[in-house]
């Protein structure tokens, strides 16, 4: 394993990292808060720290995708670490624990949160926790790939193994342009949020925070109620927009290029929105006789609905209240999630399409056995070694569920509460049922759990297999074999 170009990554990471964290201290000059002092100094060791472990360029700048999971891993464990020590050092998340919880929550986007009052965060912790939603919510290493010039023809690695979905190409011959193209798209469509945000009278400050929450479809809100405070209009806004983040980004590339036809024919964005219309029209008949009018109750269920799917996880009702009905719809949305390619979580959409067909395929078999059934998408044969990932996918995704759900019980909460807990962290949505619920918080949890949910945060963003691969045996002692190697390289040289 090439563990220079490992370290070399994560130097850049770090660097990164600590630009970014200058960001608060701008916000919390601009309100003269003392609070934004304290993230000059964690600025200051992540650059420091960076700088040391990327003073020596890797002589071997390939690497595969082994390297890349595990530099993805690592990369969002530096940056979940050194991204909560202001919340600490402030005294406003006194507790590592709950503060590190936060963090991951944050750069995962999945928005569950301890804290009881949001709105008794100062307003530079406020902007930092929802501006780490935009930056997990497309991807630190692609972000870094958009302007940290990278050699070696291997970068499609990192981006197959931090981006959601079973698969990932390019959008132009050169990963860094890709990344680059991906990146004007999401920062266009956060500019525009937060446009029409201002048109409709938010104030500026709650505009970018809303912005970044839903472009990173994370959720944290920076008031107490969430979205429930804001008009109609705000609350269609978001709506949309949460909806339009949930879509593959390979479509707005399309559109962007004149090819509407192609992207109109994309069959998960069909079926997402299929979904969405579905769901918003059981929820919709279920709640008319609880809303004051027809029109609260369309923007309730279509909100909650593009919230749950897209795994966003902003709230404009307690939903906890609902029908039975309405909530084992939302939950069974928790796990589709939104597209592949989107910043959404979840599942995705195209797995269960491909697992669809997959099964159809089979029965088809059983019919007539000497028949050949080709599985398709997008009028394109699906590659076996797809399917089979697919598979592998959501064997290893019950099998980690259960097993979450089987440590947390250890706490001693209900089994609703339990179960939408992992549901929640593990596809990055936020909120659950019962204790967990929009109303709710995670406060609550034992430290033991809070590790068991922020475990799930990274294997859910990170689609399992990066972070697992940090427990195989294998991976460490590849990484000693390799530093063994170019030791009695270097004596041979010398």
């Amino acid at each position: 394993m090439n563990s220079s170009i490992i370290r070399f990554i994560l130097g850049n990471v770090l660097k990164t990292e600590a630009v970014l964290l200058l960001l608060p201290c701008l916000v919390a000059l601009i309100y003269a808060e003392p609070e934004g002092l304290w993230y000059l100094p964690v600025a200051a060791a992540c650059f420091l720290l960076g700088l040391l472990m990327t003073r020596r360029k890797p002589a071997n700048n390939v690497f595969y995708l082994k390297e890349g999971c595990i530099t993805t891993a690592l990369s969002w464990i530096f940056l979940s670490f050194f991204g909560c020590l202001p919340f600490c050092l402030t005294g406003e998340i006194p507790a590592f624990t709950d503060a590190l919880f936060e963090t991951i929550s944050g750069f995962t986007t999945t928005g569950a949160s301890i804290l009881n009052n949001v709105e008794a965060l100062s307003h530079c912790s406020l902007f930092w926790r929802s501006f780490t939603h935009w930056v997990g919510g497309m991807g630190v290493l692609v972000f870094l790939l958009a302007i940290v010039p990278m050699s070696g023809g291997s970068n499609i690695n990192l981006m197959r193994a931090e981006s959601p979905g079973p698969s990932v190409g390019k959008l132009v011959p050169k990963v860094r342009y890709t990344a680059r193209f991906l990146y004007m798209i999401y920062l266009g469509m956060t500019v525009t949020e937060i446009v029409l945000l201002l048109l409709g009278r938010m104030p500026l400050f709650d505009a970018i925070c809303t912005g970044f929450g839903t472009a990173g479809t994370g959720g944290f809100g920076i008031k107490n109620d969430s979205i429930a405070g804001y008009s109609p209009y705000l609350q269609w806004v978001v709506t949309i927009f949460m909806i339009l983040f949930g879509i593959n980004f390979n479509a707005y590339y399309l559109i962007i290029f004149g090819k509407i036809k192609r992207a109109l024919k994309i069959e998960e964005i069909r079926y997402y929105l299929l979904i969405i219309l579905v769901s918003v029209g059981i929820i919709f008949i279920n709640i008319l006789h609880t809303c004051a009018n027809a029109f609260n109750a369309l923007t309730q269920s279509a909100f909650q609905v593009a919230s749950i799917i897209t795994t966003t996880g902003f709230s404009t009702t307690d939903f906890n209240a609902w029908d039975t009905n309405c909530k084992v719809v939302l939950v069974m949305l928790m796990f589709v999630g939104a597209c592949a390619g989107s910043t959404g979580g979840g599942i995705k959409v195209s797995r269960f399409v491909i697992l669809f067909k997959t099964v159809r395929k089979e029965f088809a078999s059983y019919i007539h056995p000497k028949s050949i059934k080709i599985v398709q998408m997008d009028d394109k044969p699906i590659e076996h070694e797809v399917v089979r990932t697919v598979n592998v996918y959501i064997i290893t995704f019950i099998v980690l569920f259960v097993l979450s759900v089987f440590l947390i019980s250890f706490d001693g909460t209900d089994l609703i509460t339990g179960f939408t807990a992992v549901a929640a962290t593990i596809n990055n949505i936020g909120p659950g049922l019962e204790m967990v619920g929009p109303a709710e918080n995670f406060s609550f949890f034992s430290p033991f759990a809070k590790y068991v949910l922020m475990f799930d945060m990274l294997a859910g963003r990170l689609e399992l297999f990066p972070l697992l691969l940090l427990f195989h045996p294998s991976i460490w002692k590849d990484l000693f074999a390799y530093k063994k190697s170019m030791r009695s390289i270097k004596k041979l040289q010398s």
